[in-house]
């Protein structure tokens, strides 16, 4: 619930009619899902205006309209117009006022792989006695994470929220909207080069969310990242820190890691079993900052087990499945060098009596850096792999490269796309039950059409 004239006090904007006490039930960005009395707030994209779409709004009997464009609008009776220089900037004020209203901790993760898992399991952690509002899916953006701020409502205990980034500056951006009390970074891997640069450019970027922690102002680190033990280990000024990893001098560390039958088991400080449903056991990195947290907030270690040997991986992130008589192990959501190498050893760790295929598309957005990268995968595929299957310009580099490391010419396949992939994979390949089959790529390259029916 919102009144106007705090989205005026949020935003600066400027009431061009209606009445500052008036009552808003929301604030919707799409015409299609507003309720009566929502206020709509009329976003620019590159390939939408939302400008166009008032009429739609209204007669969705939206109360207030927020747009940059409010010239020879009309509007019917006693529908509120508020005119704003940028309404992207003004979601993002929008969702900080509202942030600003609860005293409630908020936790925000970031991080070149992992950050979706992490940010599901500690919410996951935490909702076992309270409420949680967190983002859907993956909207970590200028959109997404401030479109799930406004959602706060007085019932909330927690709000978990993910913040993703590929270009300077965005992290620092949707932390300050956020204010989070506790921040999380997962790792720092070679991810959104091609406007970050480098491995320097992905820490300075992801340790932003350091600059807007509100008090207590925790951070949860992964000792086990150079880059993040680099700022672990300079006991400056700022946040208080809570590292994590699978290193004794963390402060929540695994050991006795024991993997199989689609399990991994360890212990936490030497002492707490956990298991976690997953053939990854670089998931016990997600896990670790989930502990960490539910430790943070008074859970027992036997309650935080209970909850993660219950939780599901989200969809398209290392899942294991039953397909068309194969073993499959469905990792399509994204992919960079630092989650390949991840899945490959996943799909090292599992016992096979067949095969072990990796069906991979391009990793994109790597800049300058992206055709080594790619074929500086090869050696950890030929390693591990039997077939190996290909799909798009860049991973072709990485079937080349194969090749010449010593995997047979006849085991390498190259297509442009997934529906090709799938095509060869089941006409041509035909994976039985014997046989484990990992499927990757970056979002764009659409993978999970290899689990199409």
């Amino acid at each position: 619930m919102f009144r106007v004239n705090e989205i005026i006090k949020a935003t600066h904007g400027l009431l061009i009619r209606g009445d500052l006490e008036d009552k808003l039930t929301g604030i919707s960005t799409d015409s299609r899902g507003l309720n009566p009395g929502d206020a709509f707030l009329a976003l620019k994209g590159n390939n939408f205006d939302g400008h166009d779409f008032i009429p739609a709004a209204l007669r969705s009997k939206a109360s207030c309209v927020i747009a940059e464009k409010t010239r020879g609008l009309e509007l019917p009776r006693g529908t509120a117009l508020i005119r704003v220089k940028d309404t992207t900037l003004a979601l993002g004020d929008i969702a900080r006022f509202q942030r600003q209203k609860f005293d409630l901790p908020v936790i925000a993760v970031t991080g070149s792989a992992g950050k979706t898992t992490t940010k599901e399991m500690i919410a996951w952690v935490l909702s076992a006695d309270a409420c949680v509002l967190k983002n859907e899916g993956t909207k970590n953006n200028q959109i997404g994470l401030p479109q799930t701020l406004i959602k706060l409502r007085a019932k909330d205990d927690f709000a978990v929220v993910e913040i993703g980034t590929n270009h300077f500056g965005e992290v620092d951006y949707l932390s300050g909207i956020a204010l989070p009390n506790i921040g999380v970074v997962t790792n720092i891997g070679p991810a959104h080069l091609e406007f970050l640069n480098d491995l320097k450019g992905v820490f300075k970027e992801k340790s932003g969310l350091l600059n807007n922690l509100s008090s207590p102002a925790i951070a949860l680190l992964n000792s086990d990242d150079k880059f993040l033990l680099a700022l672990i280990n300079r006991k400056r000024i700022g946040p208080h820190i809570f590292s994590f990893g699978i290193n004794e001098k963390s402060d929540f560390f695994a050991s006795g890691i024991r993997l199989g039958r689609g399990k991994v088991r360890f212990k936490v400080n030497g002492k707490f079993d956990f298991a976690l449903s997953t053939p990854g056991s670089y998931n016990i990195y997600n896990a670790l900052p989930a502990i960490a947290a539910g430790r943070i907030f008074g859970m027992d270690y036997r309650k935080i087990a209970s909850r993660l040997a219950d939780f599901e991986f989200p969809k398209g992130r290392l899942n294991l499945l039953r397909f068309r008589g194969a073993m499959f192990i469905d990792d399509t959501y994204n992919s960079n060098p630092l989650s390949l190498e991840r899945s490959l050893e996943a799909l090292k760790n599992i016992k096979v009596k067949g095969r072990r295929i990796l069906v991979m598309g391009d990793m994109l957005e790597l800049g300058s850096q992206k055709e080594s990268l790619h074929r500086g995968m090869a050696g950890s595929i030929t390693d591990i792999c039997d077939l190996l299957v290909t799909c798009g310009p860049l991973a072709r580099l990485t079937a080349r490269s194969a090749s010449s490391r010593g995997l047979k010419i006849g085991n390498i396949f190259c297509c442009s796309c997934a529906k090709e992939a799938k095509d060869l994979l089941f006409n041509k390949i035909s994976p039985g039950p014997d046989d484990v089959v990992l499927v990757k790529g970056s979002r764009s390259m659409k993978m999970e059409e290899v689990f199409k029916v």
